[in-house]
């Protein structure tokens, strides 16, 4: 039996395990609050594989499927329209009338969760594994130009090692290290030059500040920390009210100050799931301007680009 009580902001829906509000109790436009490239590590209510989506006027313009067995770690839409992106058995390039105009299967025992433009002609790859190798990759002529091994935990449980790496404005790797609990900074040739440590992150950008944004996955925060290592701004897993974060993936600094929280919902009970947000904006006094929930368009968030922020990302613009 459930009751449906309506609200001064929508409706909720009351199970016997949880109360499940409308995207209208939310903060935001939903759909509508940005036009976005949005891809994840799970599929939509009703979808038989995972998906790229690309949402422009409050719905659903495009969509990309892969197999069922992959993951959608990492996706980015060029400036020409195509979809830098990586699904977990490897990395591609798709264009807007869904032709691959590049590709890298990950070797057996391989698994590939970053696959990042970092100019016109070559994507930065991190290659899972034993051993662990970050490649930049090019993509006119398909040769791999560098190569650095990395350090893990466990060179077998390749699954965990690693999700996002990024190259810093200066052309450094800033490398979280998931299973190592850590992000590095590297020179070209492999060297650490800055460290910090960071339980579980699944993602580190460098911001314009010079400060370092860490998501914290299974953790469920987002921290920045500045050169020395200090957090200066932070958001814990309870600190929003009425939202939990759960599995915290991609996170992104926007030209207004504001941050972007990718929150996928794996590791939420199921009644946590019914209620578990996908995206959040939050201001630099973490007020949440926009929450998206909408598992019936959309699967599980992992990396999300908002279309109408400035730059160009393969002139390494976004803040990402």
């Amino acid at each position: 039996m459930r009751l449906a009580v309506s609200i001064a902001v929508g409706i909720c829906v009351f199970f016997s395990i949880a109360a499940v509000c409308a995207q209208d109790t939310l903060p935001g436009r939903g759909l509508a609050q940005h036009p976005f490239l949005y891809c994840g590590e799970g599929k939509a209510a009703g979808a038989a594989t995972p998906a790229i989506y690309l949402v422009r006027g409050g719905k659903v313009e495009w969509s990309y499927a892969i197999a069922a067995n992959e993951e959608l770690s990492d996706c980015t839409m060029l400036s020409s329209g195509n979809i830098v992106f990586s699904r977990r058995w490897g990395a591609s390039i798709v264009t807007p009338d869904k032709k691959i105009v590049w590709n890298y299967n990950a070797p057996p025992g391989t698994e590939i969760h970053t696959a990042y433009p970092i100019d016109r002609d070559h994507v930065l790859v991190m290659q899972n594994g034993d051993p662990a190798m970050l490649l930049v990759m090019n993509i006119l002529t398909g040769s791999t130009e560098q190569q650095v091994a990395l350090d893990v935990k466990d060179a077998k449980n390749v699954h965990e090692q690693f999700r996002h790496i990024r190259m810093t404005p200066n052309g450094r790797y800033l490398v979280a290290h998931m299973d190592l609990g850590k992000v590095v900074e590297y020179t070209e040739d492999g060297k650490a030059v800055w460290s910090v440590n960071a339980p579980a992150p699944w993602a580190a950008i460098r911001l314009k500040n010079g400060d370092t944004l860490i998501s914290g996955n299974q953790y469920g925060y987002v921290r920045e920390v500045n050169a020395a290592g200090k957090t200066v701004w932070e958001i814990n897993r309870d600190d929003l009210p009425g939202i939990t974060l759960h599995t915290v993936q991609e996170v992104s600094r926007l030209e207004n100050g504001n941050t972007l929280i990718n929150d996928w919902n794996g590791s939420a009970s199921a009644a946590e799931k019914l209620n578990a947000v996908q995206l959040i904006e939050v201001t630099p006094d973490k007020k949440v301007v926009w929450a998206l929930r909408d598992y019936q368009d959309l699967g599980p968030a992992s990396s999300t680009q908002l279309l109408d922020e400035p730059g160009l990302p393969e002139k390494r613009e976004l803040q990402r």
